[in-house]
């Protein structure tokens, strides 16, 4: 029994320490082990930091406490580890006084941020998932914003692989851009799932060694553009990312910036099958949430894929049966003067779903006929984008079962890219931005087979509010079984078309995706299906793009579900459940 002498507790005699070897005390809410030693007294935490296991059942050698659980090794002195895959365990001080030991069990704790900020760093740096979901649970359970455990995961993974910017950038953006959707209980989860990914990605990677500023006085804007889009033309991307940098450094508006990295994006046709626009825009998005200072490091991440990115001019797919590629360049040229031309009607044109049909037809020449008219009759960028993307969650929408199963990620990589057209044209609408409109209208028409034949819409069945209590919970029910799409898709439809509260569908769509183990083309659809769903809240296009993420996630789930068991434990360990049993 412990007895406690206010503030401290009473461990017991010396006599009696030094007999038992060690003795476990409880009070000021921890439960200690106090060793005896060669030479004196020793207190540390007595449930081990990496898995919970009763350190008094450990061994003492040479002033190294040893955990018997997974061999963890802690200085007993200080409670510092030896072994990067386990915490520090807390030490508490010991007195003797008159011939009696005692352990304070209240000593100035480390500030948690900083302790758990550090932790996280060092967690990516071994890419070591249970202490990455460690320190983010533990930030969680402090006053700290979401971006602190988001710019630790940005300034790693745009550091430490000379490749750039990656998927698992990208799905770590995805996670804080739909964050403030989420339940409570999955935001830990969500940022948890895109670190590790960054982790993983960087894992056994070179760094990447930022370059230096131009020692130049140029400082026109025009003239940065115009040297990166030709480093980029040219594939030098050590040359465009000295001048990006350059760019960044001077303190050029962020306008300028996104211009110049948008239109070196796009002045060839859909390269790297629209991947390259996409992550351009990921990382601005990065940038909104961890601030523009970060920019030089985040946005010269871009330039070694910029730079190597695959050109569609080069795809015989886009050359056989129909010269996509030349069709494509007329409608760019032509494209500054049409535009010109309707700056007296600019926004009057409001036909988005006409603009989506022709698109999903059959004829690539109508489409850009179609692009060209809207232009002419005054339609804004930012509107050609939202047509594009409608049509793309479409062919996803009306996706048939009887196609390949690979073939969801062939229509899926269309529809991300059409989202993050239209996102960027929201961001910068200029004229060299625009000319992406037709590539991504000629990557959907290439996915036409796709929907031969297409699937119906469901139409939401009438029943008001009353009829949806529990579809959110029956939606995920329905994933829990192989291949439950048009069911999925049935719920969705009904939730939003009937509940007065459609928006809590999405934190059950997303908390779908995060108990499962999902990859980047999941991320990805789930952030592009909330964005265009925000875009068209109340009507209809925004109902069928949420169809769309729920049938391409019915069609991949359930999966083993084995990412989250490190993360599960990590919960239990914060709540203080005993994960060891003997039992």
């Amino acid at each position: 029994m412990t007895v406690s002498t206010n503030p401290f507790l009473n461990v017991g005699t010396v006599d009696q320490l030094r007999e038992l070897g060690c003795s476990v005390v409880t009070g000021g809410g921890h439960t200690i082990a106090v060793f005896a030693t060669a030479d004196g007294f020793a207190a540390v935490d007595n449930r081990c930091p990496h898995m919970g296991f009763p350190l008094d059942r450990g061994t003492v050698k040479n002033g190294i406490l040893t955990c018997h659980w997974h061999h963890a090794r802690f200085d007993l002195a200080s409670g510092g580890t030896f072994d990067p895959f386990a915490d520090d365990v807390r030490s508490f001080p010991v007195s003797v006084v008159e011939g009696n030991v005692f352990v304070d069990p209240n000593p100035p704790e480390q500030d948690p941020i900083e302790r758990w900020s550090k932790r996280l760093e060092e967690g990516m740096e071994d890419n070591i998932r249970l202490v990455i979901a460690k320190s983010v649970l533990g930030l969680n359970a402090t006053s700290a914003d979401y971006r602190v455990a988001l710019s630790i995961g940005a300034l790693f993974g745009t550091r430490y692989t000379d490749d750039g910017w990656g998927p698992a950038m990208s799905m770590l953006t995805c996670t804080a851009n739909f964050l403030h959707h989420l339940r409570v209980a999955d935001r830990p989860l969500a940022l948890y799932q895109g670190l590790r990914q960054v982790a993983s990605e960087c894992a056994g990677e070179p760094p990447r060694f930022v370059v230096e500023p131009l020692p130049t006085g140029e400082t026109r804007a025009e003239v940065f553009k115009q040297w990166f889009r030709d480093f980029i033309e040219v594939r030098d991307s050590d040359g465009a990312e000295r001048a990006l940098r350059t760019a960044i450094e001077l303190g050029l508006p962020r306008d300028d910036i996104h211009d110049m990295v948008f239109a070196a994006a796009t002045d060839r046709i859909y390269i790297d099958g629209g991947h390259v626009v996409d992550f351009c825009n990921k990382a601005f998005e990065l940038l909104d949430h961890i601030g523009w200072e970060h920019a030089g490091q985040v946005l010269t991440s871009l330039v070694a894929g910029m730079a190597s990115a695959r050109r569609s001019e080069e795809l015989n797919s886009w050359r056989n049966p129909i010269d996509l590629v030349s069709m494509v360049q007329d409608a760019r040229a032509g494209l500054p003067a049409l535009w010109v031309g309707a700056e007296g009607v600019r926004g009057e044109w409001d036909d988005e779903s006409g603009l989506a049909d022709v698109i999903l037809e059959d004829d690539p020449s109508a489409t850009i006929a179609a692009i060209n008219g809207a232009v002419s009759s005054g339609a804004t960028a930012e509107r050609l984008g939202s047509a594009v993307a409608y049509a793309a969650f479409l062919r996803m929408a009306r996706f048939h079962t009887s196609n390949e199963f690979g073939d969801w990620d062939t229509v899926h990589n269309t529809l991300t890219a059409a989202n993050a057209l239209h996102q960027a044209l929201m961001r910068v609408p200029t004229v060299e931005l625009l000319r992406a409109v037709y590539d991504t209208a000629m990557s959907i028409y290439l996915d036409r087979f796709l929907n031969m034949p297409p699937q119906r819409l469901p139409e939401p069945r009438s029943g008001g509010n009353g009829a949806v209590d529990g579809l959110p919970e029956r939606l995920l029910g329905e994933m829990d079984s192989q291949q439950r799409v048009e069911e999925s898709a049935r719920l969705v439809t009904d939730f939003v078309a009937n509940s007065t509260e459609p928006d809590v569908i999405l934190a059950s769509l997303a908390h779908a995706m995060l108990r499962e183990d999902s990859t980047f083309h999941h991320f990805q659809i789930v952030d592009a299906a909330i964005k265009q769903y925000e875009h068209r809240k109340g009507d209809a296009s925004g109902r069928h793009c949420l169809v769309a993420m729920a049938r391409f996630l019915a069609a991949h789930y359930p999966t083993p579900r084995a990412v989250n068991q490190t993360y599960n434990i990590a919960v239990r360990l914060q709540r203080g459940d005993e994960i060891f049993s003997e039992g």
